[in-house]
């Protein structure tokens, strides 16, 4: 049966006028049954006038020409050209909920009808199709605003990658620290933390550390290496500021094991604080000296000689920063 746009139905509840209506569930009687689209929900037009579950009502068809009048869902503040979606009992809302169904053409609030250009194609771009997220996974409300959050986790520039060992730079396992000797071991400190430590001494032994690169590594990106570390004061006051200093060897496949390209450095300088408090610093590795994935990265570090003769030094096992990318394969 043709019509002009303008199509009568039979209200499957009460029915307010200006709202947005879909064909009901399960409906068998001609006219068919209709009732409020609720939020996220796809429309079939927009009643006329409101009526009692049970009667007659005409819809405005939304292949309709022309704008249509739409009631706003209570507590909002629509302004005009903002994109409407919709919402609960037939209502429109500027609260992105499925697909994007029009655009107000002047201001509304609670309750309020208000001027809609329909939009009777689906949205073919992600900025204007929401998200469910049953799972509160994300934070993003649209489409586009989830892929970019997921992307940024893929593609995210604070991968942290942890060493693999860490011992004595001839292999030997580190002992435990002894204080008043020269070396390097572990230490409890105050039955607290775990760290590296090192007696103050004009030359202070080396510690290697490996960190396996994994295959999303990007090694178009500057790798970091932070350090956590502590000045541990001999007398009242710290009187040692030294720089970890560290050489960076990438070893990749097809690389001679006796390549020695080192593309380490010294870390920032480690202050004197007086209070013994942890601090970071970091070792930039550039762009240009990392290899692709599978590689291994070895650094081989200690405080920097002829800066360590009053006080010892404690250092947290340190860490990687890196730049992940997704893999094609």
């Amino acid at each position: 049966m043709y019509n002009e746009g303008i199509k009568t139905f039979l209200a499957g509840e009460d029915l307010a006028a200006r709202r947005r209506i879909k064909i009901k569930a399960g409906t068998v009687t001609t006219p068919p049954e209709v009732a409020y689209a609720d939020a996220g929900e796809d429309y079939i037009g927009v009643t006329e006038y409101a009526v009692e579950s049970g009667d007659l009502v005409a819809c405005r068809l939304n292949t309709y020409p022309g704008t249509f009048e739409v009631e706003c869902i209570v507590d909002s503040a629509i302004a005009r050209g903002t994109v409407l979606y919709g919402a609960n009992d037939g209502m429109v809302s500027d609260a992105a909920s499925g697909t994007a169904q029009g655009i107000a053409l002047e201001a509304g609030a609670d309750n309020q009808h208000i001027e809609m250009a329909p939009w009777n194609v689906k949205s073919t771009t992600a900025a204007t199709v929401s998200v469910a997220d049953s799972g509160s996974l994300i934070t993003g409300t649209t489409a586009e605003a989830a892929f970019a959050e997921i992307m940024q986790g893929i593609k995210t520039a604070q991968h942290t990658i942890a060493p693999s060992i860490i011992c004595l730079e001839d292999g030997t396992a580190l002992g435990k620290f002894a204080d008043g000797e020269t070396g390097v071991g572990w230490a409890q400190l105050s039955n607290k933390d775990l760290a590296i430590r090192w007696n103050n001494q004009a030359t202070p032994d080396d510690i290697i550390m490996q960190f396996v690169m994994p295959q999303d590594f990007n090694d178009g990106a500057d790798v970091v290496l932070h350090l956590m570390g502590a000045i541990v004061k001999a007398g009242a006051d710290e009187a040692d500021s030294p720089v970890i200093t560290a050489e960076a060897y990438f070893s990749e496949v097809g690389a001679d094991p006796a390549a020695d390209t080192d593309c380490g450095g010294d870390s920032g300088e480690f202050l004197t604080t007086a209070d013994a408090a942890y601090q970071e610093k970091i070792l930039t590795i550039t762009a240009a000296n990392a290899p692709a994935a599978p590689c291994v990265l070895t650094c081989v570090l200690h405080p920097k000689d002829g800066q360590l003769p009053a006080d010892d030094f404690v250092l947290l096992t340190p860490w990687l920063e890196v730049t992940r990318k997704c893999l094609t394969a």
